[in-house]
C-alpha cells in the first residue's frame, strides 16, 4: 500500500515557507547535486516538516529497531540562513562535518546520532541510506527515494500486538 502523498505530512511546526522552484535551484548549486523529483514534489506539498509518523521495513536490525527505520519528519529545503529550524537540507554540510557523516549525503532526517540521508557517494542519482554514527551502521534503506516513499508503512505497522498486559505476543 502507498501512502497517499496528500496525506503524508503533520505539522508544519516551524513554519517553513512555500517551496519555490528558485529554491530548489539555489539548494542543488549549493550542495552540487540534483535532487529526487519524488522528494521536490513532496516539499511542494510542505516544505519540510512533521510527517504522519512512517516506517521504512528493514530486513536487517538497525540500531533503531529490528524491523524499521522511523520517518517522523523531513526536512525541507530553506535558503534564508537566518530562518532557524533543523529541518532543513541546507544544514547537512555543517552537519555532516560535526557529525562525522560520510561525504556527499544530504541529510533527511535524524537527530545526530543517526540519519536517513540521500547518499550521492557512488551515482548522481542517489540512494536512500540509513547512517548511525555510533554505531557505524551505514545502510541501504532503498534504491531511489520514489522506492522509499512507496515503501512507508503507517508507524503502527511496527508495533507488535500486546497482550492484556501490555507484553509483546
Amino acid at each position: 500500500m502507498a501512502i497517499d502523498r496528500k496525506k503524508f505530512w503533520g505539522k508544519n511546526h516551524f513554519k517553513h515557507p512555500k517551496l519555490t522552484n528558485d529554491m530548489v535551484a539555489q539548494a542543488e548549486a549549493q550542495l552540487g547535486v540534483k535532487l529526487p523529483t519524488t522528494y521536490i514534489n513532496l516539499l511542494k506539498i510542505q516544505n519540510g516538516g512533521y510527517t504522519r509518523k512512517f516506517g521504512f521495513p528493514m530486513k536487517r536490525r538497525t540500531s533503531w529497531a529490528k524491523d524499521h527505520v522511523p520517518l517522523d519528519d523531513l526536512a525541507g529545503i530553506i535558503i534564508d540562513p537566518d530562518f532557524r529550524s533543523p529541518l532543513n537540507i541546507m544544514k547537512s554540510p555543517d552537519m555532516s562535518l560535526e557529525w562525522d557523516v560520510p561525504p556527499k549525503q544530504v541529510l533527511l532526517t535524524g537527530d545526530g546520532h543517526w540519519w536517513i540521508t540521500l547518499d550521492y557517494r557512488k551515482s548522481k542519482t542517489p540512494r536512500v541510506r540509513w547512517i548511525d554514527t555510533e554505531m557505524g551502521q551505514d545502510m541501504k534503506v532503498a534504491d531511489t527515494f520514489a522506492d522509499f516513499i512507496k515503501g512507508l508503512k503507517p508507524e503502527k505497522a511496527f508495533i507488535p500486538p500486546m497482550d492484556e498486559f501490555g507484553d509483546p505476543i
